[in-house]
């Protein structure tokens, strides 16, 4: 007996060590499944924040192994889009007023909203134009256009339209250049008519003369001429993971995530 005593105690430290081993494996199963796990976010954004929410969604990707899958258009077709169930967890727009509206209908979070960027609205040309023109009350945008078009997002319901319609009509030249606008369905679209050749002048955001460098920017249009410049965002109610959606949103609002629009010319509000 003695012997298989003695036996039995020199086999116990191995035991014990495969039982700590298994306990170990145990404990870190979760941590490694957690690991692996992502997440992937849909964002519907203004067309306008194309260059930028690339960057910072690409950093945020890289950081949290998070998926951002933005969709870019006119503010107004996203704000439709949502409307008809299309879905989404995130809405970004460039005015209030779209935001506002998919806000009554009840189709976003409202305690997630937030005003995030500002911008500024610019008159454009092709980079090789010779065009000199100071915007002021009555400045003679009609005799520079010619023949030419004056490129614009939708004046009724996309926000670059309808910030630069209303700057026109408050500098009292919209008479003149109305018969002459070329309408686009977004103001990417408007820039590309200008950076193409096809228009010889374009009202777009400063950010979006920034990431086109075949167009340079006239002038810069009083902000008296039109009404503040806003991006709030949100998330959608129909989001099918909010958690996730309010992160990224949180990483929007954090330095990191704002570094690519403030390099991108966006004013940061928040």
């Amino acid at each position: 007996m003695p012997m298989l005593a003695g036996h039995i105690r020199s086999r116990s430290p191995f035991k014990m060590v495969a039982a700590w081993t298994l306990a170990l494996a145990l404990l870190s199963a979760p941590a490694v499944a957690q690991k692996t796990e992502t997440t992937t976010t849909t964002v519907f954004a203004a067309a306008s924040l194309k260059t930028a929410l690339d960057a910072a969604s690409a950093d945020y990707q890289k950081s949290t192994g998070n998926k951002i899958v933005a969709s870019y258009a006119g503010s107004s077709a996203l704000a439709k889009q949502i409307e008809q169930g299309a879905p989404a967890d995130i809405f970004i727009s460039a005015d209030l007023d779209w935001m506002d509206y998919v806000a009554k209908a009840k189709l976003i979070n409202d305690e997630t909203r937030v005003n995030l960027f500002g911008n500024r609205l610019v008159l454009i040309a092709p980079q090789a134009s010779t065009a000199s023109l100071k915007i002021e009350p009555g400045f003679k945008l009609a005799d520079a256009l010619g023949d030419g078009r004056l490129a614009m997002a939708d004046v009724k319901s996309v926000p670059a339209g309808k910030y630069g319609s209303a700057a026109l009509k408050k500098l009292g030249v919209w008479d003149a250049v109305e018969a002459k606008i070329a309408q686009a369905e977004n103001v990417r679209a408007a820039l590309a008519l200008v950076a193409q050749g096809e228009a010889p002048f374009g009202i777009v955001y400063e950010t979006d003369a920034a990431a086109e460098p075949k167009v340079k920017i006239v002038g810069v249009f009083p902000e008296d001429t039109h009404p503040p410049i806003i991006y709030p965002i949100a998330v959608l109610a129909a989001s099918k993971d909010s958690d996730a959606a309010k992160a990224f949103i949180a990483f929007l609002k954090s330095p990191e995530g704002q570094a690519a629009f403030a390099k991108q010319g966006f004013t940061i509000l928040k």
